[in-house]
């Protein structure tokens, strides 16, 4: 009986110790998740401080510290809805872990709002909405102020819903209905919208236009060549070099704070030395990497592993140049509205405020930027690293091409559209391309002939792209703009009843 007792027990001894072992896997769940929103808090905190401490010469510290909080609730979002477009081809592709994406791109988005972020950010805080019509600077500032909440609650309630939609559209959204219930729709600047808007609808086409060259590019000359191997040796090295020489172009013809500021001739000639350079140091590198592999596709995908990884980098300072000025763009304009208490220019961005934004961002990606990464990255076309190479490689060239214009283009629009144009391309190419089909045959196997019509479904299986999340993502793409204007005049009717 005793022997009878004593079984009894151990069975019910284990179980409560498995329950007491799922209970400490959750409360580490529930710990991480809040640990986060910690996290969050203390740095709103810090960028309150920061800007208590370097607001000087202004009208009302208390307002800019509170719009300072804001931004940086803005960058976080930022971080992580948008800057997962920079790293999910590579992800998505297996050429990085989660881990070294997230890393990668929070280092290269703070270089990029650093170095050459200040022109888009002054475009979004003065070219948008007049501040010379607003009845005094303090209700600038309250309709920016509105313009932040709205699209950060705004972009929140996507990532919560696994949705990459465009931060630059919910950020001009807001300050246009702010800006218009402050002071009426004459005081937005429609001329400087209209282009905008032109950038958004011209920028995916672009994007997927640029990607799909690519990838034709290196389906020629590589991928359908004889010996793989060696047409990659060959072509490898001066796609590095193209990149490196176009993003050294753009840094010397004023893609940065303008210390670097050189004519077009000279910034060209920076450029072009910077990719001789980059193909000589590169062209070993590859040869070493080359040796001892197979003549076929899966030995190019790790030599083109290093080439992502250096576009992601490359993309993720574009986004940084570019998308930093949805966060510190209303912040700089209420700055500068407050400076001596005219709503003037000012004399600059302050570098505090650029921190903020570019802090934010990478905090952002850090805590709150994985889910997304596995969308844009896996679930739209199937990728791997020359297709991913070619997505992250147009995104960069297009986003710092509007950068050094001062146009605050969507990224996500951009990296978004060259996912799906890749994808569509591998469609036309897998049906139409002669050298494929002479490839194929050459190495004694046969084309398929071609197969009778199918039921609808049984053709959308087959589709390279899914087209349910092309129109997902564009729905979310339209309904933002006006979303968050309403939202945002909405904030800004209830702050100025409020405090006015």
């Amino acid at each position: 009986m005793a022997n009878s007792q004593v079984q009894l027990r151990k069975p019910t001894l284990d179980k409560d110790l498995e329950k007491l072992t799922h209970t400490e896997q959750a409360t580490q769940f529930v710990l991480r998740s809040w640990a986060g929103v910690g996290i969050s808090l203390v740095f709103l905190l810090i960028a309150m401080a920061v800007a208590s401490t370097f607001a000087t010469g202004t009208t009302d510290v208390l307002l800019i510290a509170v719009t300072a909080a804001l931004a940086a609730y803005m960058a976080m979002n930022i971080g992580a809805n948008d800057v997962t477009n920079n790293v999910g081809a590579a992800v998505g592709a297996r050429a990085m872990s989660m881990g070294v994406a997230l890393v990668i791109a929070a280092i290269f988005e703070i270089a990029g709002a650093l170095l050459a972020g200040q022109g888009v950010a002054q475009t979004v805080a003065s070219g948008i909405v007049d501040r010379s019509i607003f009845p005094n600077p303090e209700t600038f500032a309250w309709a920016m102020m509105a313009a932040l909440v709205s699209a950060a609650i705004w972009i929140n309630i996507a990532t919560l819903a696994n949705a990459p939609i465009s931060t630059t559209h919910a950020i001009i959204g807001g300050v246009i209905g702010a800006g218009a219930a402050a002071s009426g729709f004459n005081s937005v600047q429609w001329e400087s919208i209209a282009l905008i808007v032109i950038s958004w609808t011209v920028s995916p086409i672009l994007g997927g236009v640029i990607a799909a060259a690519f990838l034709y590019f290196i389906k020629e000359t590589i991928i359908y060549r004889e010996d793989k191997i060696a047409a990659a040796k060959t072509w490898v090295p001066v796609l590095v070099a193209l990149m490196a020489g176009a993003f050294a172009a753009f840094l010397a013809n004023g893609g940065t704070t303008g210390s670097f500021g050189l004519s077009f001739r000279d910034a060209m000639l920076i450029g072009l030395g910077c990719g001789l350079l980059t193909y000589v140091v590169t062209r070993p590198i590859v040869r070493r990497h080359a040796e001892g592999l197979d003549n076929r596709n899966q030995s190019l995908r790790t030599l083109f592993r290093i080439p992502l990884i250096c576009s992601a980098a490359l993309l993720s300072f574009a986004h940084g140049a570019n998308d930093v000025s949805n966060a510190v763009g209303p912040l700089y304009g209420v700055v500068s509205a407050l400076r001596s208490g005219v709503s003037g220019e000012g004399s600059g961005i302050p570098l505090w405020v650029m921190v903020i934004g570019a802090a934010g961002i990478s905090l952002g990606l850090l805590l709150f930027g994985p889910r997304l990464i596995r969308i844009v990255g896996s679930e739209i076309t199937k990728l791997n690293p020359m297709r991913a190479f070619c997505v992250a490689l147009s995104s960069a060239v297009a986003v710092l091409t509007a950068s050094a214009f001062a146009i605050p283009v969507s990224s996500t629009h951009i990296a978004v559209g060259a996912v799906f144009g890749v994808g569509l391309f591998r469609e036309w190419y897998t049906r139409n391309s002669r050298r494929r089909i002479d490839y194929i045959r050459s190495r004694g196997n046969q084309i398929a002939p071609e197969e009778p019509p199918v039921n609808p479904d049984e053709t959308r299986r087959r589709y390279l792209v899914r087209r349910s999340h092309f129109m997902t993502i564009v729905s979310a793409w339209i309904v933002t703009l006006p979303v968050s204007a309403v939202l945002s005049a909405i904030v800004f009717l209830a702050l100025h009843t409020l405090f006015s």
